[in-house]
């Protein structure tokens, strides 16, 4: 595992995590204790649905899932995934039964600690991915992140 100080990152320095596979089940479920609406948790409802067409993950199961890729990847911040603010949020195409999710970071804002302080601030666009490479989330991601240690 490759977990990156505020000295490690730079502009254009990219990553990927994942898969993680969403099942039906899983949709229904989160959806049932979080956002309660027929096109997340009933498929012949969903099916009927205008815009969906058929049973779709809540965006904020969209969003758990790439926070789980962005938290256990093989690449990742030193001392956990600590957010100051999320811009940019986006859910541009729904999130089906079967697909595999990947997440793609890219750091876009880099800066200095304050002097004497411990940690600085990076900007990182946060791309979640389905397995035929289309856009399921967007976002940017403010972080803390730890400097080395100096001794």
């Amino acid at each position: 595992m490759a977990e990156l100080y505020f000295e490690d990152l730079s502009l254009g320095l990219t990553w990927r995590s994942g898969p993680v596979m969403v099942s039906q089940a899983d949709i229904i479920a989160f959806a049932q204790s979080f956002d309660p609406q027929p096109f997340h948790t009933d498929p012949e409802a969903a099916a009927a649905h205008r815009l969906f067409r058929g049973l779709a993950a809540s965006g904020w199961h969209t969003a758990a899932l790439s926070m789980r890729l962005f938290a256990t990847g093989e690449t990742r911040p030193i001392g956990g995934i600590i957010g100051n603010g999320i811009d940019e949020l986006r859910w541009p195409r729904p999130v089906r039964p079967g697909d595999a999710l990947t997440l793609t970071c890219e750091v876009v804002e880099v800066r200095a600690p304050e002097p004497g302080k411990s940690v600085g601030w990076a900007r990182i666009r946060n791309t979640t991915t389905n397995q035929n490479g289309e856009v399921v989330q967007s976002l940017v991601v403010t972080l803390s992140i730890p400097r080395r240690a100096k001794g």
